[in-house]
C-alpha cells in the first residue's frame, strides 16, 4: 500500500512539499473486531493546517507526528471484516481515516453509509451530507438564530467553498430574505449566482467590500457566516445590525498566524460588536452530535430534491493529497476539495 506522512515545520504557509508519499505494507491477517478496507475518497479541510502545529489549538484535535501517517475524513470499502456489524462490500467512513490507499481499522470506530441517501454520491458524506454540511446547516440553525418570516438578511464570506457554499443555500432555505456571498473569483461570484441561488456575490479582490455591502444591505446585515476572519470580516461588522449574529465557522485568513482561535479582533470592531450587541461565540459541530441523524437526512433530502446545489474539486490520487491540500488552503477549490483515491 501506499500512505502519506507529514515532513513540516510549525509556522508558515503549508506547501505539497511537507508531505511524502511512502509505500509500505499492512499486516496478513486481521484480528477480531478489526476490518481491512480499500479507501476510495479522503478529504481535505482548512481546520487540518491547526494539526500542522504542535499545539493545535485546540482541545479536539490531536497534532499530525511528524513522519507518521497524516488522517482525515475518509471514505472506503470493507474488503474483509471480523467486525459482527460489517460486512465485505459495506461501504464505511471515519473522522480519523489513515491517508492510505488501504489500511486495517477498527470496526467499532467507522460508521457504515447508505449510499442511496446521496443517490450514489458517496463523496458527498465528506462534504453535503455529513461533517461540511452539518456544520453549516447547524451553524444557521444554532448561531444564527435564523426564522421564518423574519426577513433577516445573510452574508458569507469563503462563500465559494465547501461549507460557505451550503451555508448561504442553507440560509435561503431556513427563512432568509437576501442571502450575498463573498468570493475571490468572478467564476466564484458567477456560480453563487447563477447555480446555488445567492442574491449577489462581491469579488473581494476586486473593488472595495464596505462599499459594496452598503449598497447591497442598506438595512444592514442579520447574519454573518464568517470563514475567512480578518479585513474581510471587518468590514461585514462594520455593516450588521443590532443584536445581529456572527457565525463563527473558521478563520482562514488567520490559520498561518501564530494567534489564538478565535482571534481577537480589532479594538474598533470589537467596540462595534460590543455596542450592537453582536454574538460572537465559538462554534463547533461536534457539541451538538445529537442532532446529527437528523440533519444529515434533512440534508440528504434537500440535495435529492435539488433544493441544494453540490460542488465538488476532485483531485485525483493518493500523491496529490499535498498539492490539494495547498490549494484548498489558497482558494483553489469551488466547493469541497476531495482527493479519490481509487475506483
Amino acid at each position: 500500500l501506499f500512505d502519506f506522512k507529514i515532513i513540516l515545520g510549525k509556522n508558515g504557509v503549508p506547501v505539497a512539499e511537507n508531505f511524502r508519499v511512502e509505500q509500505s505494507t499492512i499486516a496478513d491477517t486481521i484480528q477480531a473486531g478489526q476490518v481491512r478496507v480499500r479507501t476510495l475518497y479522503l478529504s481535505v479541510d482548512p481546520y487540518m493546517r491547526c494539526r500542522m502545529n504542535e499545539e493545535t489549538g485546540s482541545d479536539y484535535l490531536l497534532p499530525w507526528q511528524l513522519a507518521e501517517v497524516a488522517d482525515g475524513g475518509g471514505i472506503g470499502v470493507v474488503e474483509e471484516s471480523k467486525h459482527q456489524n460489517l460486512a465485505k462490500g459495506d461501504f464505511v467512513t471515519s473522522f480519523n481515516w489513515p491517508w492510505q490507499t488501504a489500511a486495517v481499522l477498527d470496526g467499532s470506530l467507522l460508521q457504515k453509509l447508505d449510499p442511496q441517501l446521496v443517490s450514489g454520491h458517496l463523496s458527498h458524506f465528506l462534504g453535503a451530507a455529513g461533517i461540511t454540511g452539518l456544520t453549516a446547516l447547524l451553524g444557521v440553525k444554532e448561531k444564527g438564530h435564523v426564522a421564518v418570516g423574519a426577513h433577516q438578511t445573510m452574508v458569507v464570506s469563503g462563500a465559494a467553498g465547501a461549507c460557505g457554499s451550503l451555508a448561504g443555500q442553507i440560509g435561503r432555505l431556513e427563512g432568509c430574505s437576501r442571502v450575498v456571498g463573498i468570493a475571490g473569483t468572478d467564476e466564484k461570484c458567477s456560480i453563487l449566482v447563477q447555480e446555488m441561488g445567492f442574491d449577489a456575490a462581491i469579488n473581494y479582490k476586486k473593488g472595495a467590500v464596505a462599499e459594496q455591502l452598503q449598497e447591497l444591505f442598506p438595512g444592514g446585515v442579520d447574519v454573518y457566516f464568517d470563514n475567512v476572519g480578518g479585513d474581510i470580516s471587518d468590514a461585514v461588522i462594520r455593516q450588521m445590525n443590532q443584536n445581529s449574529h456572527i457565525i463563527l465557522c473558521g478563520q482562514i485568513s488567520q490559520y498561518n498566524k501564530d494567534v489564538p482561535y478565535p482571534p481577537p479582533l480589532p479594538p474598533e470592531i470589537e467596540k462595534i460588536r460590543e455596542e450592537r450587541n453582536i454574538t460572537r461565540e465559538r462554534f463547533l459541530v461536534l457539541n451538538y452530535m445529537d442532532k446529527q441523524e437528523a440533519s444529515v437526512l434533512q440534508l440528504c433530502q434537500w440535495i435529492q430534491e435539488g433544493k441544494l446545489k453540490v460542488r465538488e474539486t476532485v483531485v485525483e490520487g493518493l500523491e496529490n493529497m499535498g498539492a490539494a491540500f495547498q490549494s484548498m488552503m489558497s482558494g483553489g477549490n469551488i466547493g469541497k476539495q476531495i482527493v479519490s483515491i481509487s475506483k
